[in-house]
């Protein structure tokens, strides 16, 4: 009976397909570094806004229960889904749309801490867990200079907050980071590699 426990369990395991509900190359490369086979799922035109009146601490996991709600998963398959903002203020900012947007972020980062919060949803038929991470940034006070080099050669459209922690700015920029540096990156890997092994027994 033990053996066919065991059996059972492994063959689990094998057929568990863990689907990424995200384009960004970030998130992708940081679930790869668990070791994990994973395909990719992206549904475009997933509405990510939040009503106004909800604390700026919930966003995050609020719009990643959203992309989660949007997805139909067969039985075999545990979804993935997240979204980080970057707090400061507490105002959130977003992706800038343009190169006077992303200055003004990176200007009002500059030479003080913010928080960069990632809600991360994962679901299964059987259960869902989910969760959100925040991490403390403090940059040191950003020049003209550096802040138009920054843009003018990264083009940093696509990430919250105008800035990639993993990037040139990050280099010179960060002094100081209380909490996951690769929540920053955009998935707390650590908190999915626990949530994988004791919720969903996949690891």
């Amino acid at each position: 009976m033990v053996i066919s426990y065991l059996y059972n369990f492994i063959i689990l395991l094998a057929i568990m397909k863990i689907i990424l509900a995200s384009n960004s190359p970030r998130r992708k490369e940081l679930l790869a570094g668990l070791g994990l086979n994973f395909d990719t799922r992206v549904i475009d035109g997933i509405d990510e806004s939040y009503p106004s009146d909800i604390p700026v601490k919930d966003v995050a996991l609020y719009i990643a229960e959203k992309k989660s709600a949007a997805y139909t998963i067969a039985d075999n398959e545990l979804l993935l889904t997240a979204d980080t903002v970057v707090v400061v203020d507490n105002l959130i900012l977003g992706k800038p749309k343009d190169s006077i947007e992303a200055i003004r972020m990176l200007k009002k980062i500059s030479g003080r801490s913010h928080q960069v919060i990632t809600g991360v949803c994962m679901k299964s038929l059987e259960k869902t867990v989910k969760f959100s991470v925040s991490t403390d940034v403090t940059f040191k006070t950003l020049s003209n200079t550096e802040i138009d080099y920054y843009i003018k050669k990264y083009k940093p459209f696509d990430k919250a907050g105008a800035y990639g922690i993993q990037e040139w700015i990050g280099y010179i920029g960060v002094t100081d980071i209380k909490g996951s540096y690769f929540n920053v990156m955009g998935l707390p890997l650590q908190r999915i590699y626990t949530a994988l092994k004791s919720n969903f027994n996949v690891i």
